[in-house]
Formats: C-alpha cells, structure tokens, sequence
C-alpha cells in the first residue's frame, strides 16, 4: 500500500555523499529504537546493504543515469513490512521520496496510521530543497495577510503553476483555526504548502475567496481536478474529521501521481541489471571467436536473466498501473461516502447514481429555496458528481421515437431496441422489457386505434422504468 510519495527538485548543494549521510542520519537519530540499525557507519563504498532481515538498509548506485537509490526496510513482529525509499537523480536534481506498507501472511494489525518521514526535515532545514514557484518548500504554514495576499490570489485565480497541491485555511467567526495549522503543516510536508489567513481581511483577494469562517480548501496542480473544500463544524470531533480529510484528500492526489520508473528502487535496480547483463554480453561475445564452445552454454542463462528482467520490469509497472488506478478510484469517493449502494445494479452504466442525481436536480430547480441548506447540499451534491442529465436526455429520446408511433417498422424498433428494449410479439401487441428485467416491462398494440397510444406508452416507460 503506497502511503506516502512526492517529487521534489533539489539545488546543487545536495551530493552524493550528503545525501547518503543524510539517509544514514534519519536512520540513526529516529526516535524510535527498534527502527535504529546499530553500528551503521558509511565507509563511502556504494552498492552496500547494512542490518539484518529485520531491519536493512541497501544503497545503490547507477552511474549511467547518475542516480542514488536508498531503500529502508523493517519487519515487523506483527507483520507490517514498511518500505522507505529514497531515490535521487544527480542529472535532473530530483528527488523521489516514498513510503509503502504491505504484510506478511500471519499480519495482524492493519493499522492505517503513519508518520511523513522526518528525512523532509532534514533537507528543509539544510536548505537543499528548490522553492516551488514563489512558494517554499516548508513544514511550517505560511501566513496571509495584506502584504502578501498576492500569493493566495494567484492560487486561486489559477495564476500561479505549482508542482504541489496547496491548502487554504481560514479563520473562524471567532478568529480562531478549524484545525491545528502547525500539526498540518509538518504531516503535509514535503506534499503540500499551507497558506493559512492572518488578518481578517485581502483587499482583492478576498473578493475571490471561496473560504470563509473557518473553511479548508485544497487547490491541486492539475486544473482539471476541482478544487475540494471543507466546511468547518464547531464541534471537537468535527474538526479531527477536518484535519484527517484534508490531509487524506492531499495524500490520495499525490499518490496517485504517476512516477517515472527511474524514480523507483525497482526502476533503478533493473537499470542497473540492464547494464551489468549488457556487460557480460560484450564480454562474452568478445571472447565467443576463442571459446565458443565453452560460452555457448552460457547463452541460455543470459537468455534466461534477460527474461526474469523483462518480466520483473512488467510486473512492476502493472502493479504500479494497479495501485494509481486504485488510488484515483479512491479519490473519486469520500471516506465515508453519502450513500451506499443496495443490492440493485446498474442496467447501463451510470444509471443508478444518474436517477439518484436526476431527483436531486427536479428537487432543486422546482422546489427547493435559493440560499437554503438543502439548496447548498444539493448543488454541492450534482456539482461533485458529475451529474450528466441522462434521464433528462433519455425521457426526450422516448418521446422522439414514440410520439407518432402507428406500427413497428425496422427504424422504430432499432430505435427501441438501442434504447434498451427487448422486443416480443405476443399475440396483437408486442411486449416491450427494459433490459432484459421482467419488473420493468409494457405492451404496445401492432396497429393502434388510439392516436395518443405512442405518448401514453412513453409517459409510462418514464414513470415506471427511467
């Protein structure tokens, strides 16, 4: 399970040999002792791994991309495997930090809780991190006021380009933080910047304000994710809700970020496996004139472990397709979702969350008060959900086919039949069943004597089965 992951642009201050001992630090000064591994002093070689099969760290260098690799493993007794990985490329000044949890078969605790590694802190506190546009890469928030408003107005404005997400945090009624503004900062650290309001007013930002009176807002990088806010409750339970949310809402954007395979401790090692295999390659067929005999042999190792690499490689990126795609279905729902599905399932794609939505928006547009709480919930509601107003659609294209209906020729019952209809004779009519289900059906006469039969028929297929 990816926990934790982020790509930050590092300045030339970092080098290889800082950023190791910097890994070897956060190691060795974590507050917690079982994560310690004793004795661990670098003596500068590369390609080394330390500790044991409880707890191991291994460092891996590719000289031809000019990348360090760091990875930190612990087991433990409960079952909880959690990988860190620290990935640096020289050449780009990137670097890819990640956090990920999985579990052995005897795994007993599926606790969901985890901790940014403090290694952010380090870089940030060395000054080897690169600002994000205007904005620094912190753990502290950064406050809003008259003098800098500008910032906050370009944020939402959509002005400013940034590589990560940024969260908007505005005061109570009675001046006071929805949630602990410092303890968000350090747990979004390294993923997100925090710009939270000092004075009560912006001048021009403030007119653009979508947050107020305590109201939490995450603008994503990308424009075409909408922008998420939280409205603020003034109960204690509400605001730890507050806190987890916003800090979810974040984590599951960036996480499901796609990452460049030689960003990854996978990537890295098959890169450099790529490399030795070629190696060896050019070193036997060099010596292939003298000794053909004795390396045929060898072909089909090589064979072989060229294979393993591909495969391995395949199978890194599809379960890493996998765990994205996962992660952006999860960030389409809540955590606690509004609704949850019954034992009905959709007759074409959609359907259900469109009928649900179609009542929400007649509910709205006929009888619900403007400025009300149920006007707010609603449109809050078909807005998130990407209403696309198929009944409205499909109750106008029954009416289209069967308004003039006198008999059943191939374009009315084509027309049917791609509506969703199944369509038997049975005896002077025909029966007519939506998809294939027996609780939604109708009959329609061959030849009808009734003019408005085509308009009946079509006001009851929309009562009765849309």
């Amino acid at each position: 399970m990816l926990l934790y992951s982020t790509m930050l642009d590092v300045n030339d201050t970092l080098t290889k040999e800082k950023f190791i001992q910097l890994v070897i630090k956060w190691n060795q000064e974590s507050q917690y002792e079982e994560n310690v591994i004793p004795g661990l002093v670098w003596d500068g070689q590369m390609n080394v791994k330390y500790g044991d099969d409880r707890h191991w760290l291994e460092i891996e260098e590719y000289r031809n991309g000019n990348t360090v690799a760091i990875r930190y493993q612990k087991v433990e007794e409960n079952g909880r495997i959690w990988n860190s990985d620290y990935v640096m490329n020289f050449a780009a000044g990137k670097m890819h930090i990640q956090l990920d949890r999985s579990f052995t078969g005897d795994a007993n605790d599926l606790d969901q809780e985890f901790s940014t590694p403090h290694f952010l802190t380090f870089l940030i506190e060395e000054g080897h991190l690169q600002a994000d546009g205007d904005l620094p890469v912190a753990r502290e928030p950064i406050y809003i006021d008259k003098n800098n408003s500008e910032l906050l107005a370009r944020v939402i404005k959509g002005e400013s380009s940034y590589q990560l997400p940024v969260v908007y945090v505005s005061k109570t009624k009675r001046g006071q933080y929805p949630v602990d503004v410092n303890l968000l900062a350090s747990k979004l650290k390294g993923v997100a910047h925090v710009l939270v309001q000092e004075s009560p007013n912006y001048d021009e930002a403030s007119k653009e304000l979508n947050e107020h009176y305590g109201a939490v807002g995450v603008y994503y990088p990308n424009k075409a994710v909408q922008p998420k806010r939280f409205w603020y409750k003034d109960t204690a339970a509400q605001r730890k809700n507050m806190l987890e949310n916003v800090i979810y809402a974040v984590m599951t954007y960036c996480n499901c970020q796609q990452v460049d395979g030689a960003y990854t401790w996978d990537g890295v090692l098959n890169a450099i496996s790529r490399d030795r295999l070629e190696s060896q390659r050019e070193e036997r067929e060099q010596a292939e004139t003298e000794k053909e005999q004795v390396y045929s042999e060898f072909d089909d190792e090589l064979k072989t472990l060229q294979e393993r690499i591909d495969s391995l490689t395949q199978e890194n990126e599809a379960l890493r397709a996998e765990n994205a795609g996962l992660h952006s279905k999860f960030g389409e729902m809540d955590k606690r979702p509004v609704l949850v599905m019954g034992d009905e399932e959709d007759l074409y794609p959609g359907e259900i969350k469109e009928l649900v939505l179609s009542v929400l928006a007649d509910e709205l547009e006929r009888r619900v008060a403007k400025r009300s709480r149920r006007s707010d919930v609603f449109s809050d509601l078909i807005e998130k959900n990407d209403y696309q107003g198929v009944y409205r659609k499909k109750k106008a294209e029954i009416q289209r086919i069967l308004k003039n209906y006198t008999i059943m020729d191939a374009k009315t019952r084509k027309a049917l039949q791609d509506f969703g209809f199944r369509i038997e004779e049975d005896g002077k009519h025909y029966r007519l069943t939506f998809f294939g289900d027996d609780r939604y059906k109708t009959t329609v006469a061959k030849t009808p004597s009734d003019a408005r039969a085509g308009k009946n028929i079509a006001h009851y297929i929309e009562q009765t089965m849309m």
